[in-house]
């Protein structure tokens, strides 16, 4: 897995990614602190509000970011991002009332919003080759479970020392940097697509997503994702401070499992990937994540809290680390930002639902009560997603093209003794998935 380091292009992202997601950790940590300082009694219902402010962000500014940011200097675009998003963390230890937390946070992560897929559809042009992109899934897999298990510990032992405010500044150090190491990178040009407005542009993510079957499905585990992290993130520090009466320090701990759960498991998919495919392996995560919401309600102690977020978070990293494949095999070059942009939006619309219902049903019913209509919703949606998507969900589909004429371009590319072949993605010669011939 590491080999895929040796691109130096790819170290210097990898290494951008890392420490602005150390940052990000700390400031998960500390803004869950700050909502129960607050708030006390309503601070999971703050912070479910909060993270659906963040939502609400991502949903509504990265389409519309990916149709201008594709057009525009990838190196710049980024590393400007990267500078507001530090700005605005800068903000954060001085709030005094809740509304300026739900304020800042949608400031934070319209910039996020706007960083995340332009960042994301970049790799598979540093990375063209499948085993490699794959080897660098799983590195950002990692990258990303450092915000839950790294941040978590730091954030331990820095608040021996300092105020919860402080953490706050980690976060702006971990932008700063992160814009540091794009500056370093030498960037691929993107193959630019044709400029036809842009709405259009905002649509056609869109119009791939919703055409293409295990794009489709991928949508549906979105949602069971999104319930069992919505519990984790949202009901953990209630979970540990007021159910069980334990300090911050538990609290940082808890995180930590979840993440280390999902870092192991990161850690082993590019050999697993090799052996199985993305449906099964996808499918089993989020079925590990349904037993685990299910197993939840008879959660007695710190210690089988501790035993289950790690088990979420094997979960977890199982059944989404494999979407970057789904979404490379997916669109040519000149529509992944798109669709990028596409699943970064309706996968965080998954967030916006389960982050303030998690909130409301803890504040109404009681935390251990919130485990099982959330795991209710990921069995629903992981049904869904197990009848979308085929198990014979191939790449390349025979098919015809009655609209064309017999001598077009398209058509003589791709004939394979015959038959019309090639590697099926929705656009503008493919607008409907190919029906089995």
């Amino acid at each position: 897995m590491l080999e895929v380091l040796k691109n130096i292009t790819y170290r210097h992202l990898f290494l951008a990614q890392v420490i602005a997601l150390v940052g990000t950790g700390l400031i998960t940590i500390a803004l869950a602190l700050q909502a129960y300082d607050l708030a006390r009694g309503q601070a999971a219902q703050v912070l479910g509000i909060a993270l659906a402010i963040k939502m609400i962000a991502y949903i509504g500014v990265a389409p519309v970011a990916s149709a201008f940011a594709e057009r525009l200097p990838r190196k710049k675009v980024l590393v400007t991002l990267d500078i507001i998003r530090a700005l605005t963390a800068l903000c954060l230890p001085f709030v005094t009332q809740i509304w300026q937390i739900y304020i800042l946070i949608f400031v934070l992560q319209s910039a996020s919003a706007a960083f995340t897929p332009t960042f994301q559809a970049m790799i598979p042009d540093v990375l063209p080759q499948e085993r490699e992109y794959t080897n660098a899934l799983s590195l950002s897999r990692l990258a990303y479970d450092l915000e839950n298990i790294i941040s978590p510990m730091l954030a331990g032992f820095l608040l021996t020392y300092i105020n919860y405010h402080n953490l706050f500044l980690g976060t702006v150090i971990g932008f700063i940097g992160s814009a540091l190491f794009v500056v370093s990178a030498k960037l691929p040009q993107a193959k630019k697509p044709e400029f036809k407005g842009v709405y259009r542009r905002i649509k056609q993510g869109a119009k791939i997503y919703f055409n293409t079957p295990r794009l489709k499905a991928l949508l549906a585990l979105n949602l069971a994702i999104a319930s069992a992290s919505a519990v984790v993130i949202v009901n953990t520090v209630v979970l540990v401070q007021s159910t069980f009466k334990l300090t911050e320090h538990a609290t940082t701990w808890a995180f930590g499992l979840f993440g280390l759960g999902s870092m192991l498991s990161a850690f082993i998919l590019p050999k697993v990937l090799d052996k199985f495919s993305d449906r099964s392996v996808m499918l089993t995560g989020t079925t590990v994540l349904v037993l685990g919401l299910f197993s939840g309600y008879f959660v007695t102690s710190y210690t089988g809290l501790l035993v289950l977020w790690f088990i979420l978070g094997v979960g977890y990293s199982t059944s989404q680390t494999p979407t970057g494949r789904l979404i490379r095999k997916s669109a040519a070059s000149e529509n992944r930002t798109s669709l990028f942009a596409a699943q970064f939006a309706f996968s965080h619309a998954c967030w916006l639902i389960t982050y303030p219902l998690v909130g409301w049903l803890s504040t109404h019913f009681g935390t251990l009560q919130t485990f099982i209509p959330m795991a209710v919703i990921a069995t629903g949606a992981l049904t869904l997603a197990m009848s979308l998507w085929s198990s014979r969900d191939e790449t390349f589909l025979p098919h015809r093209h009655d609209d064309l004429p017999p001598d077009h371009e398209h058509l003589l590319q791709h004939q394979v003794n015959g038959v019309h072949i090639h590697e099926y993605m929705i656009n503008d010669h493919h607008p409907k998935w190919s029906k089995p011939q």
